[in-house]
């Protein structure tokens, strides 16, 4: 990868759309995408014409996010406008949408998909992300949905187990900093489990809590990515932490677990911990074995891989990952973190790059090159 090229080039391509039309914040931020993308990319696949392949990639990237943008605006704007009706209260009919989105004419899947594009405003390219799917294959999907659903009556509301996972993906896309509806998808959350009484809406509210809880500690002052093990545990809001595990501990008592549930009892295990060397891991990796049974999931069972470096050592850590593919995001930064644990600080720091090239964001491509560069000056030091 020709790191000057690309430097030499961002300041034209930022030129570019800043001359078609972009505000200058929104292309520099199309353009990191495409920096991104370009780093992952080019290795394996050079353009012919790498300057217009920047353009036209931050292009798209600039045109996504405002599209998203302007319809978070636009359902404001409509709710700001639409008059009283009458004495009663405004109704938000924002959950309704949801449900409505959620055909039954469509697949679960498909379902989620569109209603995250649809209503939850986030690009193609987030939700492919969350599927782990290219993004050409995603708005394949979506588009599909689109003609399916072009004409029927939107009158038949789709069932409350998609909703609860488009609630999940919405939450998460807002959770990582990269679209801030994580609070939105808590108010609707709230809204669906005060109308359905099911242990899973239960649990996914708890979940939800619990990870809010811990957002203000997740970034340093410098915007940089601060790990849940050296979090300062003091500016966790401890009152959504108590909320959380009540919620949790009532939906746990009706013995019909679910993904969210387990999900969320791994939450409540590291808030409960004073510090990270007190958390019971032990008990943690058990309640992953429940989550893989229940989801099947290649990024459960990345996160257990994780868990059981902690609970029995980094070894039994990386033969727990040995068994997975190594294609799954984010498989190499825990290599290199499990390398790390047990001392094969050369292995960490190359795998730590290998997995900053590789990165969905800037936030998390930062972290791991810092600590790529803190084991090599570290080794080097010696």
């Amino acid at each position: 990868m020709d790191e000057a090229l690309l430097r030499s080039l961002t300041p034209s391509v930022l030129g570019i759309l800043v001359r078609r039309g972009a505000d200058f914040a929104a292309a520099e931020d199309a353009v990191q995408e495409a920096l991104i993308e370009a780093v992952r990319t080019w290795p394996a696949d050079p353009p012919r014409d790498p300057k217009g392949w920047l353009v036209t990639v931050a292009w798209r990237r600039f045109l996504d996010a405002t599209r998203a943008d302007t319809a978070r605006r636009r359902r404001e704007d409509l709710v700001d406008e639409e008059p009283p009706p009458g004495p009663a209260p405004a109704v938000d009919d924002t959950l309704q949408l949801y449900f409505l989105c959620a055909h039954p004419s469509l697949t679960p899947s498909s379902a989620v998909a569109l209603t995250l594009r649809a209503v939850g405003g986030l690009t193609t390219r987030q939700i492919a992300q969350a599927y782990l799917v290219p993004e050409a294959t995603m708005a394949q999907r979506i588009s599909r949905a689109k003609r399916t659903v072009s004409g029927v009556r939107f009158d038949r509301p789709g069932d409350v187990a998609t909703v609860l996972r488009v609630l999940y993906l919405v939450f998460n896309e807002g959770y990582s900093g990269d679209v801030d509806v994580a609070a939105e998808a808590i108010r609707l959350t709230r809204q669906l489990a005060a109308r359905v009484d099911h242990p899973e809406v239960a649990g996914l509210l708890a979940l939800m809590l619990i990870h809010h809880a811990r957002r203000a500690s997740r970034t340093a002052p410098d915007g940089s990515l601060v790990p849940l093990a050296e979090q300062d545990r003091g500016r966790w809001d401890t009152g959504a932490i108590a909320e959380g595990v009540r919620i949790l501990q009532a939906a746990l008592a009706r013995d019909r677990l679910g993904e969210f549930q387990a999900q969320a009892a791994i939450a409540a295990l590291h808030a409960d911990a004073p510090t990270a060397e007190q958390t019971d891991w032990v008990q943690i990796v058990e309640w992953y074995d429940e989550l893989v049974l229940l989801t099947d999931s290649p990024v459960v069972c990345l996160n257990r891989a994780v868990a059981v470096g902690e609970a029995d050592g980094p070894r039994a850590g990386l033969a727990a990952l040995a068994a997975l593919d190594d294609a799954l995001p984010r498989h190499t930064a825990v290599a290199a973190y499990l390398h790390e644990r047990d001392g094969d600080v050369v292995t960490a720091a190359r795998l730590y790059a290998e997995a900053a090239r590789k990165a969905p964001n800037l936030a998390e491509r930062d972290h791991l090159t810092r600590r790529a560069a803190r084991l090599n000056s570290a080794r080097r030091s010696r």
